[in-house]
């Protein structure tokens, strides 16, 4: 059954597939293995939509990140499967499948350079993160490019601002012209490798992913082993 807010999506062809009724202005991009997506992703990417007030928030589950191990994690295709039906009740969040399709190695850069050749240079992209990822940014792929191609938003726990995090953001910002927002966020103790954790014990997982989600991880015996 389509899902009318998952887009399929390939390196060749998403610009002519992916055509929203009305060219936005202000994307949210969250990225993850999203093993599985669950309510914390949502709320978190929810609130960031308002404070930040973004058109749209695009999900976009990981292939084969260089700097993960992925010999443990889910087939893409269930997991995008996923994202698309957690997303599926919000008319502001849309999945992609552009880094699941695309072979070998995905980076960030290259799906930042993509959006931005479909979207135009008009479009304001944001990417949002953990505050933790900030410190680890010089280390991605091209990372100067990242900078000139979207904003970051690093989300926060509330209260949490270290002396780490706030140098290596003047930092970025002195020295690569690099836009750094910062947002606290709800704090929501909820986790994929926990859920997944609780599958294969036998224990519910409801309310910790949306229903639907629920139901297709039992349907496809998602976790068990």
């Amino acid at each position: 059954m389509k899902n009318l807010s998952c887009v399929i999506i390939s390196d060749n062809n998403f610009a002519k597939v992916f055509n929203m009724e009305k060219r936005t202005e202000r994307i949210g991009i969250c990225g993850g293995t999203f093993d599985p997506i669950h309510n914390g992703h949502l709320i978190i990417a929810e609130e960031v939509r308002e404070k930040f007030h973004l058109d749209k928030v695009l999900f976009i589950p990981s292939g084969m990140p260089p700097h993960k191990n992925l010999s443990g994690v889910t087939l893409p295709e269930y997991r995008y499967e996923m994202v698309c039906r957690a997303v599926s009740t919000n008319s502001h969040f849309e999945a992609l499948d552009i880094e699941i399709k695309r072979e070998g190695y995905t980076y960030t850069v290259d799906t930042l350079t993509a959006l931005r050749q479909l979207l135009g240079e008009d479009t304001k992209l944001y990417y949002i993160t953990g505050a933790d990822v900030v410190l680890d940014l010089m280390t991605w792929k091209r990372f100067e490019e990242v900078f000139k191609l979207c904003e970051f938003i690093a989300v926060l726990r509330p209260g949490y601002k270290s002396e780490d995090f706030l140098e290596r953001i003047e930092y970025l910002k002195l020295n690569y012209m690099a836009k750094i927002n910062i947002a606290e966020a709800s704090l929501i103790e909820i986790s994929s490798t926990a859920i997944r954790d609780k599958v294969r014990r036998g224990c519910s997982v409801k309310y910790l992913v949306p229903e639907n989600v629920e139901q297709y991880i039992a349907e496809n015996d998602l976790y068990k082993v």
